[in-house]
């Protein structure tokens, strides 16, 4: 089911909080949603899944409006919010059961979905322990299991794998993957190696606006331009290095690090200084030991994108 969002501008008073947004998740796609505190993010998730109306614009679910058919679209989504809306007093396949009851699902279903959610979720050992004696993983897990007990189509993941120890997180990862292989995921995260790691496409949000979109290997070449490399260069004094590199046409800076013998050269815009460098180590008799490409890592093109 595929996730259509046209002009999508929310306020509150005179302050945009999302502003004229437009996207489309297609169905089988993990969309990950990035984007500082404030950006958007948030307000954005809660639109799709009819927590709040838009100021203007429109956004469909498959076929339905939020506008015209909510109660539609949210029989359709299954919603995981940054805290998890879990009761710690009930045992995990009590509180499985009163969701699928809210959800209208058939007696004669209500068993088996448990069962499948358990299943899939991981929290067969766990299930019969009141949810405020889980870890916080396994809390997560409750509140992915709550999401899916309707077997949704659409699934809107607000921070899912938050205050997560690494295998924790590892185990998640992998429980959404193979969730995503079947339905349409919106996934929100500030874990940058998470978010690169388990969903098929990116898209950035800065001050309610949209500014990248794209994979993460199409975002680096978009954000990179400039090749970057990093050399290690030996028996050769350093400002001769630096002038000699510097001289080079294809060169636009070079920064001598602080470890013996390494430099970082950044060249002009399309154009590379690998080449030149190794000729230029040749002639000067100098020992080249080390050429390695700089590649520009998420984090990187995040911080460019949304300091301004």
């Amino acid at each position: 089911m595929d996730i259509i969002i046209q002009n999508f501008t929310k306020k509150y008073g005179q302050e945009k909080a999302v502003d004229n947004i437009s996207f489309k998740v297609k169905t089988g796609e993990v969309l990950g949603f990035l984007g500082p505190n404030g950006a958007g993010k948030t307000t954005t998730m809660k639109a799709i899944t009819c927590f709040l109306a838009p100021t203007s614009g429109e956004i469909q679910v498959g076929n339905y409006s939020i506008r015209n058919e909510p109660q539609e679209i949210k029989k359709r989504i299954g919603y995981v919010p940054e805290i998890n809306p879990l009761y710690p007093d009930m045992t995990v396949i009590d509180y499985l059961k009163f969701v699928a009851e809210l959800h209208d699902i058939g007696k004669n279903q209500v068993v088996e979905r448990i069962l499948e959610m358990v299943r899939v979720c991981g929290l067969e050992g766990e299930k019969h322990k009141k949810i405020g004696e889980l870890s916080k993983g396994y809390k997560q897990r409750v509140g992915l299991a709550q999401a899916l007990i309707h077997d949704p189509q659409v699934l809107i993941l607000d921070e899912p794998t938050a205050g997560l120890d690494p295998n924790q997180i590892v185990e998640i990862r992998e429980l959404i993957k193979n969730i995503g292989r079947e339905k349409t995921v919106i996934l929100s995260s500030h874990i940058l190696a998470e978010v690169e790691a388990t969903c098929d496409r990116i898209l950035i949000i800065n001050k309610g606006k949209i500014v990248a979109d794209g994979t993460s290997d199409e975002l680096r070449k978009l954000s990179q331009g400039k090749e970057l490399l990093q050399v290690c260069i030996e028996e050769a004094e350093k400002n001769a290095v630096v002038s000699a590199i510097q001289e080079l046409d294809s060169v636009e800076m070079v920064d001598p690090k602080a470890r013996d013998n390494y430099y970082e050269i950044q060249s002009k815009k399309e154009a590379s200084s690998k080449r030149a460098v190794f000729e230029l180590c040749v002639k000067k008799g100098w020992i080249l030991t080390e050429m390695t490409p700089v590649e520009t890592k998420l984090e990187d093109i995040f911080r460019d994108l949304t300091l301004n």
